[in-house]
């Protein structure tokens, strides 16, 4: 099961990120991002603290975001993501494509020097 809670904060939206993200539930991810990025907003942060489990799936859906990211100069972060998330993001390079950083406050330093 997978919740998915947006905030707009000053700068930038929240997408809080609870339970398992797999191909059952990753279409609700795509519309949630899809829905953040058609509003324009020029920041997302997704606190994955929470995200117990993400499939392949799931990840394919960042990944189809990562070049509209790009041409719509939209900052991208996740951050809070549990060791054995991590490290399924590590694994397959998202890592290298995707910012992650260990807590909230790293994530927000990030934007604010961007």
């Amino acid at each position: 099961m997978l919740t998915i809670n947006k905030k707009q904060d000053d700068n930038h939206i929240l997408l809080s990120l609870k339970g398992q993200v797999d191909a059952s539930n990753s279409v609700e991810l795509d519309e949630a991002i899809k829905e953040v990025v058609t509003q324009n907003h020029p920041t997302i942060l997704v606190d994955g603290s929470e995200l117990e489990y993400i499939s392949s799936a799931g990840l394919g859906v960042f990944m189809s975001y990562l070049e509209e990211f790009e041409e719509n100069n939209i900052q991208f972060l996740i951050y809070g993501l549990s060791e054995k998330v991590a490290n399924v993001f590590h694994i397959l390079g998202l890592d290298q494509l995707i910012t992650i950083k260990a807590n909230k406050d790293e994530a927000l330093q990030t934007i604010h020097e961007a």
